[in-house]
């Protein structure tokens, strides 16, 4: 209910927004612009960026090398996402790459990680190439670890984090933690230190990164920018969902760029460049304040400090060449994996195996819940009259009931959709954990509305 109510906000936002414009279109600037780093400096000053030629060399080699591994092994998959109400295959294709056991979910679609090397973890990967590319980006991972904390700590020396209540903390920690030095714990204020030491550490250390690649010369429609007129966007505007909050995202950006492509051959009256590559940014549902493009080249890097994912919005701008980007995030731990996994095909098979056994581990537990279920539904049947407490104990049964058929209906219906008919067989969804009535191995229906309509019946005894 939350995600749908934050779903009709958003759109209202969206509609009010646009109906402000009419046919006009907010300014941006782009690097170009007389007052672009002023605009920068000013209003989005916690996006920080890295030229390619300050990245180690040898790392740029690793990471292009690793993303061309994937492409040639078929590793990035179109996703299957739903955005109100609606089953719609992006054109941007995907990989998630992270610590064993963790996910990412965007767009009401859970994706799993493929593990990287990990100490105390049995990793078996489908070939020695696809482990040497989780190995390249764990590389990257730390380099832009390391990256962000240096940022962190200028921008706390220049007193733009408004967290006055942790600021000197936050400094001295991000100091100890860029040199990887330890906490002194003899020091009276030793406990208040550690947690700000915990904090930065936790916005910091990125546990996942999802990978993207898209060739637009491929893409038969890209929707175009609405607010500015910035042109073809391969990523709409957005924040980036289910992150520790104010944690800082950073993303490595590789465009294929060849002599033919590097420029656009079209005269350039005003605006970016079509031919390359931007990442925009915008103040979230403002429209005093001017847009920013930024071009993205072969090896730049940039972050997104602090709460700039919150109060901001970003989108990504097309050029004409294929580009792949690795985007470093600290990701929360949620629930709602095991229908997500199936969701996704066999995809994950293409790189390793690993991620079978916890899922089949959590399937065993499922399975106890509904015996569990089952019981408890036996245990309101026994009663002939039902007494006040216990008919309130059923009709909060009866919520979370309610909730399980619905999320099945939903659930049957994505994997059944036109988009989900649409991908290659390999990759179409599979609606699981699902049986039929004849199936005497489960306790319950897969489709609850007799179960439900008779605890209704009950209810209605003591009313």
């Amino acid at each position: 209910m939350k995600r749908r109510a934050g779903e009709r906000e958003k759109s209202m936002k969206k509609k009010k927004l646009l109906e402000e414009l009419g046919k006009d279109r907010l300014p941006y600037m782009t690097p170009v612009d007389a007052d672009f780093h002023q605009l920068w400096k000013s209003r989005y000053s916690k996006l920080i960026f890295r030229k390619s030629d300050t990245v180690p060399e040898e790392l740029h080699q690793m990471v292009q090398e690793a993303f061309l591994t994937l492409r040639e092994h078929d590793c990035f998959f179109q996703d299957l996402v739903r955005i109100k109400g609606k089953d719609f295959v992006t054109p941007v294709s995907r990989i998630l790459i992270g610590n064993p056991g963790y996910t990412y979910k965007y767009l009401n679609t859970r994706l799993f990680t493929v593990p990287w090397p990990t100490v105390g973890y049995d990793i078996k990967y489908c070939s020695p190439q696809i482990h040497d590319v989780c190995k390249a980006l764990i590389r990257l991972n730390d380099y832009l670890h390391i990256e962000a904390v240096k940022a962190l700590q200028n921008l706390v020396e220049t007193k733009e984090i408004n967290d006055t209540t942790v600021i000197d903390g936050e400094q001295n920690f991000a100091t100890s933690l860029a040199e990887k030095e330890s906490i002194s714990k003899d020091e009276s204020s030793c406990c208040v230190q550690a947690d700000n030491y915990i904090s930065l550490k936790n916005r910091t250390s990125y546990n996942m990164t999802l990978l993207n690649y898209m060739d637009p010369l491929q893409m038969l429609y890209l929707k175009q920018e609405p607010y500015f007129g910035m042109g073809d966007m391969a990523v709409s505007w957005h924040h980036d969902e289910n992150l520790v909050e104010r944690s800082t995202v950073a993303v490595y950006s590789y465009s294929c760029e060849g002599s033919a492509m590097a420029e656009s051959d079209e005269e350039i009256l005003k605006g970016r460049d079509p031919a390359v590559w931007h990442v925009g940014l915008k103040v979230a549902w403002d429209i005093e304040t001017p847009g920013l493009a930024m071009p993205l080249h072969q090896g730049d890097c940039y972050l997104m400090l602090d709460d700039l994912n919150m109060t901001h919005q970003h989108c990504v701008l097309a050029g004409f060449s294929p580009r792949f980007s690795s985007t470093h995030r600290v990701a929360d731990v949620e629930f709602e994996w095991l229908r997500q996994f199936w969701f996704q095909g066999k995809r994950y098979l293409k790189c390793t195996d690993w991620w079978l056994k916890p899922i089949a581990k959590l399937e065993e537990f499922w399975r106890k819940m509904e015996i569990m279920t089952s019981l408890v539904l036996s245990e309101f049947r026994k009663e002939e009259r039902i007494e006040e407490q216990r008919a309130k104990t059923i009709r909060c049964f009866l919520l979370v009931l309610t909730e399980r058929q619905r999320l099945r209906k939903e659930w049957t219906a994505r994997c059944q959709s036109e988009a989900a008919e649409s991908l290659p067989e390999d990759r179409k969804p599979e609606c699981h954990p699902l049986w039929t009535d004849d199936e005497c191995n489960m306790s319950l229906p897969y489709d609850l509305e007799e179960v439900i309509a008779d605890l209704q019946n009950l209810v209605q005894w003591v009313e």
